[in-house]
């Protein structure tokens, strides 16, 4: 839908309530646009709520969270908004507490890890709305005729990375640090390391000595080795690897589960395993979760709530994951999809969501220190990574 969002509306002559949602697009066409899984999902509440309207527009992750910053500039919140932040809202108290919203049994069913990353204070805010972790994808055909076995450390995957390349592999290792996404492979890598771009009070630790050891080894033994193919990694973006990927050309990069898709409607064989580590594999990936979030103007935290528990029964979950190949945000409908034979080809990354994690998004300054990422980051594998790292990390400092 593309009417112009506002406040609240009221059916003439009736006390009939119209929510506006601001939605995320999730779907590659329009043949699986967000619009009509909101469509459907909305005919269906209504059909039951002939008291409620919903009014839902999507925009793209390009457009959205600007969008949502307008209208809320514009003194037109939307009732609800799903989104990649939502920490700077709950800072200036325009948010709803989910505690005003759903109850304790629901709120329990979030997923613990994506719930802890939607709390600020300890109150919850951001309630996940849809979740992926990262596997390592490998190109099978491309190991099975080199010899190569999935690597279990750095120095496997720049051995793998170096065979791959003498047998004329474009991308041996598949380094998307361009400003789409710099922010995901960054912190995979970082965790690798034994690092995070906090430490464990949640303290920016940008520029830690782990931190420089990872950046340190990606520019010289696998960047300065031409192990990561013709684009510079601070200029390839992650749909170009991804597609790089499903084309054959790429023999080992960081994916999330739509990559599967992607690389299966390109005939690729290919296997996942955990993130290699500096000295074994990672313990712990890196998992993103996107918000949902209510804005307090319009006063329908009732009705609002009421939504809100149709949107996050087991059904429409698991309808939303399977659609998007993404992974469900609470524990019923995860542990459906886990024991469902239809769902087998995403229960590796079931497996690794639990032990995974999240961008600091709980901290109103992470909107600006992920940007200085995207921005940056590239450098720290052309130029001096302590010096990228550490102005960085005094960005970061300024930020919060």
């Amino acid at each position: 839908m593309t009417a112009v969002l506002g406040g609240c509306g009221l059916g003439s002559g009736s006390d009939e309530v119209t929510l506006r949602l601001v939605a995320a697009e999730y779907g590659d066409s329009s043949a699986n646009s967000s619009q009509k899984y909101w469509d459907k999902l909305v005919e269906e509440y209504e059909a039951a709520h002939p008291g409620v309207r919903i009014d839902v527009s999507v925009y793209s992750w390009t457009d959205v969270d600007r969008k949502v910053q307008e209208l809320v500039d514009a003194g037109k919140a939307p009732d609800m908004a799903q989104i990649g932040a939502y920490a700077d809202y709950a800072d200036k108290g325009l948010l709803y507490k989910a505690d005003d919203l759903i109850g304790i049994q629901e709120q329990a069913d979030f997923v613990a890890q994506l719930a802890s990353a939607g709390r600020v204070d300890g109150i919850q805010y951001g309630m996940p709305f849809a979740a992926s972790a990262r596997l390592l994808f490998y190109n099978k055909t491309l190991f099975a005729d080199a010899g190569l076995t999935p690597p279990k450390t750095w120095e496997q995957l720049a051995a793998d990375a170096e065979v791959l390349k003498e047998r004329g592999v474009t991308y041996p290792y598949a380094l998307p640090l361009g400003p789409e996404e710099a922010q995901a492979e960054t912190m995979q890598w970082l965790l690798s390391g034994g690092g995070n771009y906090v430490d464990s009070v949640g303290t920016y630790d940008i520029d830690s000595a782990e931190n420089v050891a990872t950046f340190t080894w990606l520019k010289d033994d696998l960047v300065g080795k031409g192990l990561t193919g013709p684009v510079a990694p601070g200029k390839l973006n992650r749909a170009a690897a991804f597609r790089a990927f499903a084309d054959g050309d790429v023999g080992m990069l960081n994916g999330h589960p739509s990559l599967m898709k992607i690389a299966a409607a390109k005939g690729v064989k290919f296997g996942m395993v955990p993130m290699p580590g500096a000295d074994g594999r990672s313990e712990n990936g890196l998992g993103v979760a996107d918000w949902m979030t209510a804005f307090k103007k319009n006063g329908h935290a009732e009705q609002v709530g009421d939504l809100l528990d149709f949107v996050y029964s087991e059904k429409n979950v698991l309808a939303f994951s399977r659609e998007y190949d993404l992974l469900p945000v609470t524990n019923s409908a995860s542990e459906a999809m886990g024991s469902a034979a239809r769902d087998a080809d995403l229960k590796p990354f079931l497996d690794a969501l639990p032990q995974s994690e999240l961008y600091p998004v709980s901290k109103t300054s992470w909107a600006a220190v992920n940007a200085a990422v995207k921005k940056r980051i590239g450098e720290a594998v052309s130029g001096d990574p302590a010096e990228v790292l550490r102005e960085l990390e005094t960005s970061a400092q300024q930020a919060e």
